[in-house]
């Protein structure tokens, strides 16, 4: 049986956003906008407690409808029936927000007056066990430690930055970031597991500072039980919007490379240990140095992919597969454009090539920098409506411009500059699709279906 205590806190009803057909919500006649009271006379706080109280046979929900209606409906299910509805929030009760000052937070370096969400500091565990965001630990309540204890919330992702006590308080610019080795001590104990981040800012956690951090880590990587699963080291990412005075440095190719040799050698002698390279660079790192990308094979399962660790690699691949088997000609004629983050534009070359080998068809590639966030170099899901605007206007784009969808908010055609899609389509004149893989990159390029 689940066992879900709840401390004090203020949990608000789950507002039902969507339910599957075919579902035992949709038999029990869920709608849109129902509020989830309890489940068995407990208030789920988020998706976890959720998870936790419906894994039962016998369970009686408190549903209050739009009318205003309440309604207590018990059901009989297997046990690891669910219930088939999606809410509008995964936290019921709140977002647990950072309590530390980094100097090289994005969320510190936009400029001001645009929309409330772009400023929510995340820093809570459950979004870290449910989606894999990152935390710090700095944040926690004796309450939160036994959560993640009792409810086996494990793998957590964990910004690191560094291990020496000293400076990882001074890079969080928080007294309470010196914990962390003690905490990893907690995590062996009670078999948590962790994915670690180290954020490298040149002259300050670089050089020996990060060969400590990782080989810090490293050692809580072996044995019968390793915690902390993988290391990514990514580059710090600085915007003009930043305080002049906060004493950080960007990374150029000198120091790329400076980091890659250190790195890669470290990754051999772990893979010797323990069968894996532990240690992963983003791929930033290589395309700021103008440096192949390692084989994607060199990455073994992609632990780290959504924080840049052989994501770009993983896209080329799929790229390349897409754009092997192409019709010689299209019968009528058609061109279009895609614009990625000038970083990748390179990379992107040889697909773009072969596209073009098909008769009638014209792709135009842009990569463009981003004078919103004062980026020469920059990955695609941070260019701004304004940034494609100044970057692509002149410019031919064809029949259609197509438009990576990570530019975008999710579920929302808004930028990070909160310009929207329709803007940029008249601002632009051209019609726009949204393109989400490299299928589809293809596909719609193409115009197909």
């Amino acid at each position: 049986m689940s066992t879900v205590k709840i401390i004090k806190n203020k949990v608000k009803p789950a507002v039902v956003a969507s339910i599957e057909e075919g579902s035992i919500g949709e038999e029990l006649g869920f709608e849109i906008g129902d509020q989830l009271i309890s489940i068995n006379g407990v208030k789920p706080r988020d998706l976890i407690d959720y998870k936790f109280l419906i894994a039962e046979e016998n369970i009686q929900l408190k549903v209050l409808d739009e009318k205003g209606k309440i309604h207590r409906i018990n059901i009989e299910k297997e046990y690891d029936d669910e219930l088939g509805i999606a809410f509008t929030e995964a936290l019921f009760d709140g977002l647990k927000q950072c309590n530390n000052k980094c100097p090289f937070c994005f969320i510190d370096q936009q400029p001001s007056g645009k929309r409330k969400s772009l400023y929510l500091k995340d820093d809570d565990y459950r979004l870290s066990f449910l989606y894999g965001s990152y935390l710090t630990l700095t944040n926690l309540s004796e309450q939160d430690w036994q959560r993640i204890d009792q409810q086996r919330l494990t793998p957590l992702f964990v910004s690191v930055h560094a291990t020496e006590p000293h400076l990882r308080s001074k890079l969080l610019r928080n007294p309470k970031a010196i914990d962390l080795l003690n905490q990893l001590v907690w995590f062996s104990q009670k078999r948590i597991q962790i994915h670690a981040q180290i954020v490298v800012c040149p002259g300050i956690n670089d050089g020996k500072a990060l060969e400590r951090t990782i080989n810090d880590l490293f050692i809580f990587a072996q044995g019968d039980f390793p915690v902390v699963l993988s290391a990514a080291i990514v580059p710090v990412g600085l915007t003009r919007f930043r305080p002049s005075d906060d004493g950080l440095m960007p990374v150029d190719s000198t120091c790329a490379t400076k980091v890659i040799n250190q790195v890669e050698p470290m990754q051999q002698i772990f893979y010797k240990s323990t069968g894996s390279r532990f240690a992963w660079l983003s791929d930033e790192w290589y395309l700021i140095a103008k440096k192949p990308l390692p084989a994607l094979n060199s990455y073994e399962d992609l632990p780290q992919k959504e924080n840049g660790v052989g994501s770009i690699r993983s896209f080329l691949k799929a790229m390349d597969e897409a754009t092997r088997n192409l019709p010689i000609k299209i019968n009528q004629k058609r061109s279009c454009s895609w614009v990625v983050g000038k970083l990748v534009e390179n990379e992107l070359q040889k697909p773009c090539s072969r596209l073009n080998k098909i008769n009638n068809f014209t792709m135009h590639l842009y990569g463009i920098p981003s004078p919103y966030w004062g980026q020469e170099q920059i990955v695609t899901g941070l260019l701004t409506g304004q940034d494609l605007i100044k970057g692509l206007q002149g410019k031919e784009l064809g029949d259609e411009l197509l438009l990576p969808s990570i530019m975008l908010r999710q579920g929302e055609k808004i930028f990070l500059d909160d310009m929207t899609l329709k803007e940029l389509s008249s601002s632009l004149n051209v019609s726009i699709r949204i393109v989400h893989d490299a299928d589809d990159i293809v596909n719609k390029a193409l115009c197909k279906a």
